[in-house]
């Protein structure tokens, strides 16, 4: 992660679908972020942890440079 959990966009370097991404705290246990091609928001995403601290479920939606849709989501879980 690069950049401050502020709102505010960041440069990305090394990727050459994304310029910038925001990091923002939504609550005390969610971060949401997005990142932006041409200043057009290309990704968002949310992680929510679990009140016991032991779980991170992720869903990121977004499309990419040739519109193509897309939804992942993914469950950290703390051994």
């Amino acid at each position: 992660m690069s950049g401050q959990v502020d709102g505010k966009d960041y440069p990305v370097t090394g990727d050459p679908n994304t310029d910038t991404r925001s990091y923002y705290k939504v609550n005390d246990h969610t971060l949401a972020f997005t990142t932006k091609k041409a200043d057009r928001v290309t990704i968002s995403g949310r992680g929510v942890v679990s009140a016991d601290g032991k779980t991170l479920p992720f869903t990121i939606t977004g499309a990419d440079l040739r519109g193509t849709t897309f939804t992942n989501a993914v469950v950290y879980d703390r051994e």
